[in-house]
């Protein structure tokens, strides 16, 4: 199968998805997709984590040892396709709206489904 790059552009996020779909995943198949959000400070976290619940978002707050300049970790679960265009748009609303509270978008992650 050739590589539609309008589907899976030639970066980090369409790298992923073109490996997913090649390894059997179902990507139109809603599943959880976890974003994380790093942050210096546990207030910040829990300021941006309030946030993220008046909007109705499931999330959790944990530590995170591996980087002690940002030792606090909120991820946000949303329920969606896992496509190029839900992924980059739900990263940039998570930059653009952690960003008052000195957040730093750490990556995102997804189950397989299907296949």
């Amino acid at each position: 199968m050739e590589r539609d790059l309008t589907l899976f552009p030639r970066d980090s996020i369409g790298d992923a998805l073109w490996q997913m779909q090649q390894d059997g995943d179902d990507l139109s198949i809603p599943r959880e997709i976890q974003f994380s959000v790093l942050f210096a400070d546990k207030q910040q976290a829990l300021k941006y984590g309030q946030l993220l619940l008046e909007n109705n978002q499931k999330l959790s707050l944990c530590p995170f040892p591996e980087d002690e300049t940002t030792p606090w970790e909120i991820t946000a679960y949303p329920e969606v396709e896992a496509s190029y265009e839900n992924i980059t748009a739900y990263q940039e609303l998570l930059e653009n709206s952690s960003a008052a509270f000195q957040g730093k978008y750490d990556g995102w992650y997804c189950i397989k489904k299907g296949g």
